[in-house]
Protein backbone atom coordinates (compact mmCIF):
# COMPACT_ATOMS: atom_id res chain seq x y z
CA UNK A 1 0.00 0.00 0.00
CA UNK A 2 2.71 2.36 0.82
CA UNK A 3 4.63 2.01 -2.36
CA UNK A 4 1.39 2.56 -3.96
CA UNK A 5 0.55 5.69 -2.61
CA UNK A 6 4.14 6.62 -2.90
CA UNK A 7 3.93 6.33 -6.52
CA UNK A 8 0.61 8.30 -6.88
CA UNK A 9 2.58 10.87 -5.10
CA UNK A 10 5.38 10.92 -7.47
CA UNK A 11 3.20 10.91 -10.26
CA UNK A 12 1.35 13.70 -9.19
CA UNK A 13 3.91 15.53 -8.53
CA UNK A 14 5.60 14.82 -12.08
CA UNK A 15 1.94 16.02 -13.66
CA UNK A 16 2.12 19.18 -10.81
CA UNK A 17 5.65 20.35 -12.53
CA UNK A 18 4.77 19.64 -15.92
CA UNK A 19 1.66 21.57 -16.03
CA UNK A 20 3.95 24.67 -14.46
CA UNK A 21 6.08 24.61 -16.77
CA UNK A 22 3.46 24.57 -20.10
CA UNK A 23 2.38 27.58 -17.86
CA UNK A 24 5.35 29.10 -17.68
CA UNK A 25 6.05 28.98 -21.55
CA UNK A 26 2.42 30.00 -22.06
CA UNK A 27 2.76 33.26 -20.48
CA UNK A 28 6.49 34.19 -21.98
CA UNK A 29 6.34 37.70 -23.73
CA UNK A 30 6.43 36.65 -27.19
CA UNK A 31 9.33 38.12 -29.22
CA UNK A 32 8.47 41.32 -31.37
CA UNK A 33 9.36 41.18 -35.07
CA UNK A 34 10.05 44.74 -36.40
CA UNK A 35 8.21 45.20 -39.50
CA UNK A 36 9.80 48.07 -42.27
CA UNK A 37 8.34 49.78 -45.27
CA UNK A 38 10.16 50.99 -48.41
CA UNK A 39 9.59 52.16 -51.72
CA UNK A 40 11.55 51.21 -54.76
CA UNK A 41 12.44 53.25 -57.80
CA UNK A 42 9.17 52.05 -59.34
CA UNK A 43 7.23 54.00 -56.64
CA UNK A 44 6.11 50.17 -55.16
CA UNK A 45 5.63 50.09 -51.48
CA UNK A 46 7.27 46.45 -49.94
CA UNK A 47 6.90 45.63 -46.20
CA UNK A 48 9.06 43.08 -44.48
CA UNK A 49 11.13 42.24 -41.41
CA UNK A 50 14.42 42.65 -43.33
CA UNK A 51 15.48 45.07 -45.87
CA UNK A 52 16.71 43.08 -48.98
CA UNK A 53 20.20 43.98 -50.02
CA UNK A 54 18.86 45.48 -53.31
CA UNK A 55 17.41 48.41 -50.84
CA UNK A 56 20.40 48.95 -48.60
CA UNK A 57 20.16 52.73 -50.13
CA UNK A 58 16.55 53.14 -49.47
CA UNK A 59 15.05 54.46 -46.47
CA UNK A 60 12.69 52.88 -44.81
CA UNK A 61 10.73 53.69 -41.60
CA UNK A 62 9.62 51.16 -38.48
CA UNK A 63 6.01 50.41 -38.09
CA UNK A 64 4.75 49.18 -35.40
CA UNK A 65 2.20 46.70 -34.51
CA UNK A 66 -0.96 48.89 -35.73
CA UNK A 67 1.12 49.86 -38.94
CA UNK A 68 1.61 53.14 -37.49
CA UNK A 69 5.22 54.17 -38.66
CA UNK A 70 6.80 55.34 -35.11
CA UNK A 71 10.89 55.27 -36.84
CA UNK A 72 12.53 57.11 -39.52
CA UNK A 73 16.05 55.13 -40.93
CA UNK A 74 18.04 56.63 -43.88
CA UNK A 75 19.65 54.05 -46.29
CA UNK A 76 23.37 53.40 -46.98
CA UNK A 77 24.78 56.24 -48.80
CA UNK A 78 27.50 55.63 -51.49
CA UNK A 79 30.73 57.28 -51.75
CA UNK A 80 29.38 59.47 -54.21
CA UNK A 81 26.68 60.22 -51.96
CA UNK A 82 28.54 60.97 -48.63
CA UNK A 83 31.42 63.05 -50.62
CA UNK A 84 28.38 64.99 -52.15
CA UNK A 85 26.88 66.05 -48.47
CA UNK A 86 30.69 66.27 -47.27
CA UNK A 87 30.41 69.07 -49.82
CA UNK A 88 28.04 70.28 -49.31
CA UNK A 89 28.32 70.70 -45.43
CA UNK A 90 31.77 72.54 -46.52
CA UNK A 91 29.71 74.87 -48.75
CA UNK A 92 27.65 75.82 -46.06
CA UNK A 93 29.85 76.12 -43.53
CA UNK A 94 31.92 78.88 -45.93
CA UNK A 95 28.73 80.89 -46.56
CA UNK A 96 28.55 81.22 -42.65
CA UNK A 97 31.78 81.93 -42.46
CA UNK A 98 31.48 84.84 -45.37
CA UNK A 99 28.21 86.19 -43.82
CA UNK A 100 29.83 86.66 -40.13
CA UNK A 101 32.84 88.32 -41.97
CA UNK A 102 30.03 90.85 -43.82
CA UNK A 103 28.13 91.62 -40.68
CA UNK A 104 31.61 91.96 -38.54
CA UNK A 105 33.92 93.88 -41.11
CA UNK A 106 31.47 96.60 -43.02
CA UNK A 107 29.29 99.26 -40.95
CA UNK A 108 27.16 99.72 -44.00
CA UNK A 109 27.16 99.19 -48.19
CA UNK A 110 29.71 102.35 -48.51
CA UNK A 111 32.68 100.66 -46.99
CA UNK A 112 31.90 97.67 -49.19
CA UNK A 113 31.63 100.28 -52.54
CA UNK A 114 34.89 101.82 -51.18
CA UNK A 115 36.98 98.62 -50.98
CA UNK A 116 35.79 97.39 -54.54
CA UNK A 117 36.32 101.00 -55.75
CA UNK A 118 39.99 100.41 -54.21
CA UNK A 119 40.29 96.85 -55.70
CA UNK A 120 39.32 98.06 -58.72
CA UNK A 121 42.09 101.34 -58.74
CA UNK A 122 44.53 98.82 -58.53
CA UNK A 123 43.96 96.73 -61.17
CA UNK A 124 43.36 99.27 -63.65
CA UNK A 125 46.69 101.15 -62.60
CA UNK A 126 48.45 97.17 -63.10
CA UNK A 127 46.41 97.10 -66.77
CA UNK A 128 47.92 100.47 -67.32
CA UNK A 129 51.73 98.78 -66.82
CA UNK A 130 50.88 95.96 -68.49
CA UNK A 131 49.88 98.18 -71.40
CA UNK A 132 52.58 100.38 -71.62
CA UNK A 133 54.65 97.50 -71.29
CA UNK A 134 53.25 95.60 -74.51
CA UNK A 135 53.80 99.09 -76.37
CA UNK A 136 57.35 99.21 -75.58
CA UNK A 137 57.67 95.47 -76.53
CA UNK A 138 55.71 96.51 -80.18
CA UNK A 139 58.78 99.18 -80.05
CA UNK A 140 61.25 96.69 -79.36
CA UNK A 141 60.15 93.82 -81.86
CA UNK A 142 59.57 96.71 -84.74
CA UNK A 143 63.71 96.83 -83.98
CA UNK A 144 64.33 93.77 -84.11
CA UNK A 145 62.41 93.26 -87.35
CA UNK A 146 64.46 95.81 -88.93
CA UNK A 147 68.06 94.63 -88.15
CA UNK A 148 66.33 91.04 -89.42
CA UNK A 149 65.67 92.63 -93.28
CA UNK A 150 69.85 92.45 -93.74
CA UNK A 151 69.95 89.35 -93.28
CA UNK A 152 69.02 86.16 -94.69
CA UNK A 153 66.52 84.74 -95.77
CA UNK A 154 64.43 88.36 -94.92
CA UNK A 155 67.10 90.05 -97.10
CA UNK A 156 66.97 90.03 -101.05
CA UNK A 157 70.65 90.94 -101.51
CA UNK A 158 72.59 87.91 -103.03
CA UNK A 159 75.73 88.42 -100.68
CA UNK A 160 73.46 89.19 -97.08
CA UNK A 161 74.81 86.84 -94.63
CA UNK A 162 73.00 83.98 -92.60
CA UNK A 163 70.63 85.81 -89.24
CA UNK A 164 72.59 86.19 -86.41
CA UNK A 165 72.04 83.10 -83.46
CA UNK A 166 71.53 86.31 -80.64
CA UNK A 167 69.43 88.05 -83.27
CA UNK A 168 66.93 85.13 -83.69
CA UNK A 169 67.12 84.34 -80.30
CA UNK A 170 65.78 88.14 -78.87
CA UNK A 171 63.15 87.73 -81.99
CA UNK A 172 61.44 84.99 -80.54
CA UNK A 173 61.87 85.70 -76.99
CA UNK A 174 60.47 88.75 -77.62
CA UNK A 175 57.49 87.49 -79.74
CA UNK A 176 56.68 85.14 -76.68
CA UNK A 177 57.04 88.05 -74.06
CA UNK A 178 54.30 89.78 -75.75
CA UNK A 179 51.84 86.43 -76.31
CA UNK A 180 52.28 86.48 -72.36
CA UNK A 181 51.78 89.85 -71.50
CA UNK A 182 48.74 90.36 -73.84
CA UNK A 183 47.52 86.99 -72.49
CA UNK A 184 47.89 88.08 -69.21
CA UNK A 185 46.56 91.60 -69.91
CA UNK A 186 43.10 89.80 -70.64
CA UNK A 187 42.80 88.06 -67.39
CA UNK A 188 43.15 90.96 -65.82
CA UNK A 189 39.61 92.05 -67.62
CA UNK A 190 38.25 88.79 -66.64
CA UNK A 191 39.75 89.50 -63.36
CA UNK A 192 37.89 92.57 -63.38
CA UNK A 193 34.81 91.04 -64.26
CA UNK A 194 34.86 88.77 -61.54
CA UNK A 195 35.77 91.24 -58.45
CA UNK A 196 32.51 93.43 -59.55
CA UNK A 197 30.54 90.72 -59.53
CA UNK A 198 32.22 89.09 -56.26
CA UNK A 199 31.19 92.76 -54.83
CA UNK A 200 27.73 93.20 -55.97
CA UNK A 201 27.11 89.86 -54.25
CA UNK A 202 28.26 90.57 -50.91
CA UNK A 203 26.40 94.32 -51.26
CA UNK A 204 23.35 91.66 -51.87
CA UNK A 205 23.88 89.73 -49.01
CA UNK A 206 25.12 92.74 -46.50
CA UNK A 207 21.62 94.09 -47.18
CA UNK A 208 19.80 90.74 -47.11
CA UNK A 209 21.81 90.20 -43.82
CA UNK A 210 20.98 93.52 -42.28
CA UNK A 211 17.02 92.82 -43.24
CA UNK A 212 16.91 89.60 -41.49
CA UNK A 213 18.69 90.80 -38.12
CA UNK A 214 16.41 93.76 -38.34
CA UNK A 215 13.15 91.68 -38.03
CA UNK A 216 14.14 89.57 -35.69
Amino acid sequence: MRSTAWRLLAAGLLAALAAGAAYAQSNQPKSKTTTYRWVDEQGVVHYGDQVPPQYAGKDREVLNGAGVPVQHLEGQKSPDQLATEARDRAALIREKQHDAFLVTTYTSVKDIEALRDSRLDQLKTQRAAAQQYIESLKSRLGALQTRALNFRPYSSRADARRMPDDLAEDLVRTLNEMRTQASALANQSDEEAKLRAQFQADIERYRELHTLHSTD
